[in-house]
């Protein structure tokens, strides 16, 4: 019987970095075919992730690269589970890990379908994507940084990784103090916000993966 193993940090580094490419890729096609104006979505706020990928060839690279990702990222929050219970992490919170993940990934993939669409309903779904797939993904990533501080040679990764998550956190409640209190101006900025917490929430997922590879988090395949 032949044993071999393959490691599996390339996986989380693509689950983390496809849709965050995605996103800047599909800009840049709506950039140069006139759909969006050339800016800094980061600050200038002049666009939304969403319109970025609703029309011109944008809409094809954006639903062809965002539904295999949905899918990996099912995998990746699945393998997170996996890999927590082998650093020896016994915490009860991780097998609440796999199932948030699919409901986040679902959402991703649920809001990827509707984009491009009009109609209420259309409307109506990419809204409740877009908040599941940030809110269940950000609880993903509050539970694997917490049941990393649990272990003792992982405890430092897991506070910086909370930390982190502390920033994701602060972010979106200023968003929404801002919506209270400068309604109009937030409604200027609101694109901004949105394009930093997919950044926030991309950059722990790449931390993990660079966590994995440490970690030498294999996959083992064998023959008879």
């Amino acid at each position: 019987m032949g044993h071999r193993s393959l490691p599996l940090w390339w996986l989380a580094f693509a689950a983390a970095l496809i849709p965050l490419l995605t996103i800047h890729l599909t800009f840049a096609v709506s950039v140069i075919e006139g759909y969006v104006s050339w800016c800094v979505p980061y600050w200038d706020s002049c666009t939304s992730i969403s319109r970025t990928g609703r029309h011109g060839t944008a809409y094809f690279i954006f639903k062809g690269t965002m539904l295999p990702a949905a899918l990996l990222g099912i995998l990746f929050w699945w393998l997170n589970g996996l890999w927590l219970r082998q650093l020896g992490v016994q915490a009860r919170r991780v097998a609440w890990i796999p199932w948030l993940g699919l409901i986040a990934c679902a959402a991703l993939a649920f809001y990827t379908l509707a984009l491009g669409h009009a109609g209420d309903g259309f409307n109506l779904t990419r809204r409740i994507g877009v908040v599941l797939y940030f809110s269940f993904t950000y609880l993903c990533q509050l539970l694997v940084s917490a049941c990393l501080m649990n272990h003792p040679r992982w405890y430092t990764s897991g506070l910086r990784l909370l930390r982190l998550c502390q920033l994701t956190l602060a972010v979106g409640i200023l968003s929404v103090i801002l919506t209270a209190v400068v309604p109009d101006w937030y409604s200027q900025k609101d694109d901004a916000f949105e394009w930093v917490l997919a950044l926030l929430i991309n950059l722990h997922a790449l931390w993990l993966a660079l966590l994995w590879r440490r970690s030498g988090f294999r996959a083992r395949l064998w023959a008879d």
